[in-house]
């Protein structure tokens, strides 16, 4: 009864569910930062080339601007539709590249089918009052019907663990959800100091909240006779066949046999034949000479005891149900220069955002046991995570080539290395050892930077046609890049237009799809002493619907 022996660690179990590590959606959803939205209007969908806007939509992307319309109330109202499938891959292939993953395939799927924009301003000869609401963060939620390579890694490395007893393969169930809303109200004044200069300055109010649903459960392998059987029993098999191994050596060390071997022991007539075959096959299978001292060995089979019944827990079926929630304030300042009839030219800083989340879990995950047997969950009631928003600043600039055309340009750059996104690294082997926070400079090479251009054309009095692309960097190195959480190089463009239906009320479409450029990594995953370095490669795609209506006063 003591054939049974694994070279499985604790550790890759507790990557399975990393939430808080990654915080899966609080990024963008679309072309913006790495944790911000600019997509913030239908007509961006359209042009996705507004910080110099002077249209309602100024509110967000322009305050100081907003002194460009004509005086009494405007109001915006858009949404946008938006689709995002996400696609991972994991080549991990286990010892001599025999086993591994059943499908080295994941893939996720983020749907924000509403994702509203409104804005109101009222505008006096010298002065602007704007309101604002925006989805400033976030918006959706990812959704992996088959979990993640990070869930899967370990539970394949069941089978070479347990090819010596006739393991063939495995099966389990796991799912992932997490969803991520940053919504901001902002409200600020504008003011116009002479016909070329105004300025504005404003709040914006962010709450955050994260959601994270999973499980993984019913984790089995196919052992001889084609019989399907749950990792957690042969696990809590071994740990009784090591207890009942336990129990006898201890008696037999308060019979004041410790210091014999088990056939030193049989040679006095202690023990019989079988029972020192029985006592040596557990020291051996648990990798020791069988002719170790029995007191030496009664410490070996309770630790290994011990090793099968954390292994046990792990394996278990296991959910998670957790929420974070929290909220911070966003100072803006905005300056609007038109030097020129036919130039303007926009400049905005939002300064960075502080956010504290605090946990509420519904459901604990255990992901890692001491050595003394206390339990490492995930998700603590109450524990305090960092998510902030990092300081951005926007340039733009308009240039009417003539009455029916615009051309536009401008740049977002985020000081993401300055922030706290509440990043975590796990850089050991053992499992009694937390994940540890790692600061944003340590996992982002660059700050994040677009650049935006678009062109925008009158048909006629009622109709307009627009088209525009943003270019943006990655930033990010392999060390922030995971399943659960990557940033990738995108480029984007958009096409719609606008049709007045009269002076003072206008209607934006739009269509976007966004590109991003494929990155990979090798990952590390160890199995017994040995560490495997699978190549993993993230990669996504967006496309977007806009529509919205302006209307003044």
């Amino acid at each position: 009864m003591f054939l049974l022996k694994l070279n499985l660690k604790t550790k890759p179990m507790r990557k399975l569910l990393t939430f808080i590590a990654a915080i899966l959606l609080t990024g963008s959803l679309f072309a913006g930062g790495l944790v911000t939205n600019t997509n913030q209007s239908a007509a961006w969908v359209r042009l996705p080339s507004r910080n110099a806007s002077v249209n309602i939509d100024a509110a967000y992307y322009n305050p100081a601007g907003l002194m460009k319309l004509g005086n009494g109330l405007h109001v915006s109202v858009s949404n946008q539709s938006i689709f995002q499938t996400r696609t991972i891959k994991n080549w991990y292939e286990g010892p001599g590249n025999a086993y591994g993953l059943n499908d080295n395939v994941y893939d996720g799927t983020v749907t924000a089918i509403v994702f509203p924009d409104i804005y109101a301003v009222y505008k006096l000869d010298k002065l602007a009052f704007s309101l604002g609401f925006t989805p400033i963060g976030g918006g959706g939620g990812a959704e992996y019907l088959k979990g993640l390579p990070s869930f899967e890694m370990s539970p394949s490395d069941l089978v070479p663990s347990l090819k010596a007893q006739g393991a063939s393969a495995y099966r389990l169930d796991a799912y992932f959800k997490g969803s991520s809303t940053f919504l901001g109200l902002q409200g600020a004044v504008s003011y116009k100091v002479n016909e070329w200069l105004s300025v504005a300055a404003g709040l914006r109010y962010v709450t955050a909240k994260n959601t994270y649903e999973g499980h993984l459960t019913d984790i089995e392998v196919l052992m001889p006779g084609d019989i399907w059987t749950r990792a957690d029993a042969i696990m809590t098999s071994a740990a009784g066949s090591y207890n009942t191994a336990a129990a006898g050596s201890t008696a037999l060390v308060a019979g004041g046999a410790g210091t014999l071997t088990f056939a030193q022991a049989q040679g006095a007539g202690i023990i019989s034949a079988a029972q020192r075959a029985q006592f040596e096959g557990a020291l051996v299978a648990a990798g020791f000479p069988a002719a170790t001292p029995i007191a030496t060995a009664d410490a070996i089979y309770k630790g290994t005891a011990l090793k099968y019944t954390q292994n046990s827990n792990l394996l278990t079926d296991q959910t998670a149900d957790a929420t974070q929630s929290g909220s911070g304030v966003t100072p803006i300042f905005s300056v609007n220069i038109s030097p020129s009839e036919n130039l303007n030219i926009a400049v905005k800083y939002e300064m960075a955002t502080k956010l504290d989340l605090e946990n509420e879990t519904a459901d604990d995950f255990l992901i890692g046991i001491q050595a003394d047997g206390t339990e490492i969950t995930m998700f603590p009631n109450g524990a305090m995570n960092r998510n902030d928003m990092p300081a951005m600043l926007s340039v733009g600039l308009d240039y009417n080539v003539s009455s029916a055309v615009k051309l536009s340009i401008g740049s977002n750059y985020f000081f993401d290395k300055a922030a706290d996104y509440g990043h975590k690294v796990d850089h050991d082997i053992n499992s009694a050892t937390p994940s540890i926070p790692i600061a944003n400079s340590e996992i982002i090479d660059n700050n994040g930077f677009s650049i935006q251009a678009g062109i925008e054309g009158k048909v006629n009095e009622k109709l307009l046609l627009s088209c525009g692309y943003v270019w943006a960097n990655k930033g990010v190195n392999e060390k922030y890049q995971s399943d659960l959480t990557y940033g990738l190089g995108t480029q984007t463009v958009g096409l719609g237009g606008a049709y007045n239906f009269s002076e003072k009320i206008q209607l934006n479409l739009g269509f976007g799809y966004t590109y991003y450029k494929t990155d990979e990594k090798y990952v590390n995953h160890t199995l017994g002493t040995s560490l495997y370095k699978p190549i993993e490669s993230y990669g996504k795609n967006t496309m977007m619907v806009g529509i919205g209506l302006d209307f003044s006063f």
